[in-house]
């Protein structure tokens, strides 16, 4: 249990509190922004991954909110939230926010505002689903990730590359048994752009046969550099050993790649692979329309952190965020303004700490544990007294 003094208005509820006490885990249920006061004063610079999934303000009518409000109201709502969720970032922490058209364009412009335009990253394009949609003028498969961080230089240190897929790693062979593994090739020319006069020559294969460098293409490497490769079989020449040049790229040295902007559906799971989940939880029961996948959530919190780190989510939902960091060893705070943080986060996070295997688990091999700390949030601000934070671990006082 998180002891916290009773006279402040955020109220640890034990009865819907679950696993291992003092975890610093923290599921609340209250309107954001007023949460987000009673917590600055103590995580202000501790977050390093924050994800919001808020309102799209596209007119439709969903099971647990209605999604239609005039946009003046929405980009001032939203706006405000995002100022109060700019300070909890790190240095190098990033924030996420998920959105479709109808609004991205006007969301993007208020974020370069609160975060600074030079702070922004990326925008991700999300492969929402994979049916075709024959009712509208257009089938909407995608929607947006804007991405921005608080110090771009120093997120770009310390975000993690992905590790590579399955698919690439089927391109991995070892056509020529060399001892130091499996391989692949990629071409041995490039664009000449910048090329310098060491990169223009003739390669001769091991079996005689002259290569010329195609026109506007220069070789990767200077004539002594590409000799040398080929004296230490870094450079592939086919079966026959009179092919193209191409060097080899072990997977013994291959320590991840570079995450790209176009996140499909395969990869990551589409709304309805979440919708299903949900309702292999909790069958028969009302889930959220769109609900986003766990494998969404994990490639970012993939990139963006590493165990131990502290993620946020001021728009909760369904809980995937912090079932996800849960399972991937991410401490968490989650908020929630609607009824379902005890309708559907609070049995979706018991579920997670007693091992549930659905979403992201097989693949980590999560098999349960941890807990979390449920609060309610009365309206007005509260400052946590916190005796120290280390070790990954919260510690609170009376």
């Amino acid at each position: 249990m998180i002891k916290i003094n009773d006279r402040n208005h955020l109220k640890y509820v034990k009865e819907q509190s679950f696993g291992t006490e003092n975890s610093g885990n923290m599921i609340i249920q209250g309107e954001n922004c007023s949460v987000l006061d009673s917590l600055k004063d103590n995580f202000i610079n501790k977050v390093k991954c924050i994800y919001i999934d808020p309102p799209y303000n596209n007119g439709e009518k969903y099971t647990h909110y209605d999604d239609d409000k005039k946009h003046a109201i929405w980009l001032n709502e939203i706006s405000k939230t995002l100022e109060k969720l700019k300070c909890f970032l790190t240095e190098d922490g990033s924030i996420w926010i998920s959105i479709d058209d109808s609004e991205v364009h006007y969301l993007k412009v208020a974020a370069d505002k609160i975060f600074g335009r030079k702070n922004f990253i990326t925008t991700v394009i999300w492969q929402q689903r994979t049916t075709r949609e024959n009712r509208k003028v257009f089938s909407n498969n995608h929607e947006y990730i804007l991405v921005y961080a608080r110090n771009p230089q120093k997120f770009k240190l310390s975000r993690n590359l992905l590790p590579p897929s399955s698919e690439m790693l089927s391109r991995y062979k070892n056509q020529d048994n060399d001892p130091r593994g499996p391989w692949q090739s990629v071409t041995a020319h490039v664009q000449a752009g910048h090329a310098v006069k060491s990169q223009f020559y003739e390669v001769i294969s091991p079996n005689g046969k002259k290569h010329s460098l195609p026109n506007g293409r220069c070789w990767s490497y200077n004539k002594e550099r590409m000799e040398q490769e080929i004296i230490n079989n870094n450079i592939w020449f086919g079966k026959d050993g009179n092919g193209v040049p191409r060097i080899k790229k072990f997977l013994s040295k291959t320590v991840g790649i570079t995450p790209e902007t176009l996140w499909m559906g395969n990869d990551v799971g589409t709304s309805d692979r979440a919708k299903k989940h949900l309702l292999s939880l909790f069958p028969g029961s009302p889930v959220f329309d769109t609900p986003k996948p766990e494998h969404l959530i994990r490639r970012i919190l993939e990139i963006a952190t590493t165990e131990g780190d502290l993620v946020m989510d001021a728009y909760l939902g369904s809980g995937t965020t912090t079932a996800v960091a849960h399972k991937m060893n991410r401490r968490y705070i989650g908020i929630e303004v609607g009824q379902h943080s005890l309708d559907l986060v609070i049995p979706r996070m018991k579920k997670v700490i007693e091992g549930e295997n659905g979403g992201v688990s097989k693949e980590i091999n999560w098999q349960g544990g941890g807990g979390f700390g449920y609060y309610y949030h009365n309206g007005n601000k509260n400052v946590l007294a916190i005796d120290e934070l280390k070790e990954n671990r919260l510690k609170y006082s009376i």
